[in-house]
């Protein structure tokens, strides 16, 4: 494909491979996707704009390149995007940096936005857009196209591992967009997870774990009995309760789940991750 550009170079295929090892730890796995963004934002940035300036060197007066024009936009797609943007901002302290939240389904896998936010003359800036992980190619398709809405129009896309099934939804919506993988997987398996991948980039990247309480199994029909600001009770069908758990997490209210045979229970759906 004639906009898409697959990174060959030994470094970052070093790299990559420790990120796939289950043994990687998150301080290293967070290092090493920061190093991996900046080597590779070293080939997507190849083509910035200069502009010539005088320089008075020890010896004598010359005229050479600065980067010249609007500062370049990095975008990262909320949350794992944000593990890429200190490689960007290595090689472009001054770049600018917007947010575009997705939130994947995880039964249809189908992405939806819940935030943008860009930095001011977006149409006049080189905007990155970065995620490590191109699966579906459902959010950064859809992230992209709401960039384009807001008025951008010279962007450029960077991830580090790929399916074959995103790199070609994303290609086929958005063919005047040049998109930077690291690697190109085998493919997805029934969950949508890339494979072999590494992975939830965002579980490693920030330490949160996929298991028991904190999978990314959507919990259905949790009942929250109140025991004081930070803590609660919850009763989860005949897993039975679990007393002290802090309320680090994202609930989504479902208002219409009013079905407790408990007075005064309230039914929460929780939609993102408990951390312990």
């Amino acid at each position: 494909m004639a906009n898409v550009v697959y990174m060959t170079h030994p470094l970052i295929r070093h790299k990559i491979t420790k990120l796939r090892d289950v043994n990687t730890g998150t301080l290293e796995f967070r290092k090493l996707v920061e190093e991996i963004a900046m080597l590779m934002g070293y080939e997507a940035l190849s083509d910035l704009n200069t502009m010539d300036i005088e320089v008075n060197t020890p010896i004598e007066k010359t005229i050479q390149p600065v980067l010249g024009g609007k500062k370049p936009a990095v975008v990262p797609i909320l949350r794992a995007g944000l593990g890429m943007v200190g490689g960007i901002l290595a090689l472009v302290p001054t770049a600018k940096i917007g947010h575009i939240g997705m939130r994947r389904d995880e039964k249809t896998h189908k992405p939806t936005a819940y935030y943008c936010n860009l930095p001011d003359a977006i149409e006049e800036r080189l905007i990155i857009v970065v995620d490590p992980m191109l699966a579906t190619g459902g959010s950064l398709t859809d992230a992209v196209t709401e960039i384009k809405k807001r008025g951008g129009k010279s962007i450029k896309c960077m991830c580090i591992i790929a399916a074959p099934e995103g790199v070609k939804t994303f290609t086929e919506a958005h063919p005047d967009v040049t998109l930077y993988v690291g690697s190109l997987d085998r493919c997805l398996n029934n969950d949508a997870y890339i494979c072999p991948g590494l992975g939830d980039a965002g579980d490693r990247i920030f330490g949160t774990k996929a298991e028991c309480l904190c999978s990314r199994t959507i919990l259905r029909s949790v009942e929250l009995f109140g025991c004081g600001r930070d803590t609660a009770e919850v009763s989860i069908g005949s897993a039975g309760r679990i007393r002290a758990l802090t309320f680090n997490a994202l609930i989504k209210l479902d208002c219409n789940k009013r079905h407790s045979s408990h007075p005064g229970a309230v039914p929460f759906v929780l939609s993102l991750y408990l951390n312990p």
